[in-house]
């Protein structure tokens, strides 16, 4: 996939959107946004441009605005590689979405690769990778055959499963991140791969992890389903979510990352055939200095299930 331009293209429009971004920085949100919508003028094609017109305007407190700018980014790049129409779902201009568009999250993961072992493990103390590799230690199963890593990213999982896999497959959407986890050599396979689509072979993992992923599914009805179908009998299922504690099954939230509830992973668990092996609380990672609450879930396909 192409990224988006982060540039217009136009100087005098580019000089313009700098001089609105040191407006914005300095805390005058509004003359931002009208410094930023006269760059557009110069360069109406920008789809980056009207979508910081609408965080612009968003910030100055003027919703409408803001949601005609993203509107306007949609319309201009129907794949949606800003994520737009989740700003438009956290406006209330949008009904909610089951899941994010898939380019969004790959745009997203391949601006981010370069820094985001730094920033992620870094800044933020993102836990996920040990926390899961604690639970699934905890299983004393000692080694698995086949395990598969889904959302592997940069390969953070991945080093922590290497020691206890005799084969290690990665599958992620973002080219950037799989060069990165390339680069770490700790997996015999690596696959690019849309999450929303992937399937792979009936009875064929050990092993399938996730971590710090479903945060960019929404809905998780349909891929805890395919898990069930690709571990073998008594397969483990290892994953992370951020917990929401509401009546929904998920939320979206203003960090555009979806939060699941307690009780809407135990019923698509139960549904697939898993039983919960453990299912606990834990700060994963911090968010801009508060921690963020997750669960750190690994469940087990029982040994008596025959193969789908």
């Amino acid at each position: 996939m192409t990224s988006l331009p982060r540039a217009s293209g136009d100087l005098l429009a580019d000089r313009r959107a700098d001089y609105a971004e040191m407006l914005f920085a300095s805390g005058d949100h509004a003359a931002a946004a009208e410094i930023m919508l006269g760059a557009l003028e110069l360069a109406p094609a920008w789809v980056l441009g009207w979508f910081r017109l609408g965080e612009f305007h968003e910030a100055a407190g003027d919703m409408p605005a803001a949601a005609e700018a993203w509107r306007m980014a949609l319309k201009l790049d129907p794949e949606d590689r800003t994520g737009a129409a989740l700003k438009l779902e956290l406006a209330g201009e949008v009904p909610a979405s089951a899941a994010p568009p898939s380019a969004f999250v790959e745009e997203l993961f391949d601006q981010y690769a370069g820094n985001f072992d730094a920033s992620l493990v870094g800044k933020l103390a993102y836990r996920v990778p040990e926390l899961l590799d604690e639970a699934i230690g905890r299983r004393g199963r000692g080694r698995f055959a086949r395990a598969v890593d889904i959302g592997c990213g940069t390969g953070l999982m991945g080093e922590r499963l290497r020691a206890s896999a005799d084969d290690l497959e990665g599958h992620d959407i973002s080219a950037a991140m799989l060069k990165r986890a390339a680069a770490r050599g700790c997996y015999d396979r690596l696959v690019k791969s849309d999450l929303q689509a992937l399937d792979l072979a009936p009875g064929s993992a050990d092993l399938v992890a996730a971590a710090d992923v479903f945060m960019y599914l929404g809905a998780l009805d349909g891929i805890v389903a395919r898990v069930a179908k690709w571990l073998a009998p008594g397969g483990l299922f290892a994953f992370s979510v951020e917990r929401h504690q509401g009546p929904e099954d998920f939320v979206l939230r203003p960090s555009r990352r979806y939060a699941h509830a307690d009780a809407y992973l135990r019923r698509l668990l139960a549904a697939s055939g898993f039983a919960v092996a453990s299912f606990e609380a834990a700060a994963i990672r911090m968010d801009r200095g508060e921690p963020v609450e997750g669960l750190i879930v690994v469940a087990e396909r029982p040994s008596g299930i025959g193969r789908r």
